[in-house]
């Protein structure tokens, strides 16, 4: 199957001579060519490519669908189904940004969660620490107060002996 598009594009502006550039597209060889073309001096930055805004602005541009050829079915058929498509892949950037910021959520949730159980932990076994402490200082306690009954006692013998 042959594939020809003929476009003449003016490639510098010299005065008193126009250089002119053919270049090719693919168009299916049973379709009617038509070679269309312009002797205008129009600046290179409006060539036929860039006069098409952009479908898709937050797409990149090598992601843009390209502009069909509006005599031809299969173009459009080609063209639509891109522009679904970036639809769908915009949708699933969007999507995947928004997990992406749920994930970051729940990261800050899970490191909180995480941190005051540490803290609880921490809070447990110093509550643990401080309990077998005041059990040492009541037993401590417990002793002294015998200890001192047992002085007393002592020193009421010797008083009541002298």
């Amino acid at each position: 199957m042959l594939f020809v598009l003929f476009q003449l594009e003016q490639t510098s502006k010299s005065i008193g001579s126009s250089a002119h550039m053919i270049t090719t597209a693919r168009v299916p060889a049973d379709k009617p060519v038509r070679i269309a073309f312009s002797l205008n001096e129009t600046p290179d930055d409006d060539a036929p490519e860039n006069s098409f805004p952009l479908a898709f602005p937050e797409l990149d541009q090598q992601l843009q669908p390209l502009p069909p050829c509006h005599d031809s079915t299969e173009s459009m058929q080609v063209y639509k189904q891109h522009c679904k498509i970036a639809e769908e892949y915009h949708e699933v950037k969007k999507e995947i940004a928004l997990l992406e910021e749920r994930k970051k959520e729940l990261i800050a949730r899970l490191e909180q969660v995480e941190k005051e159980s540490m803290d609880a932990a921490q809070l447990a076994k110093e509550y643990a620490e401080l309990t077998e402490e005041n059990r040492t200082l009541k037993l401590a306690q417990t002793q002294c107060v015998e200890q001192l009954e047992k002085l007393r006692i002592q020193y009421q013998k010797r008083q009541g002996s002298s």
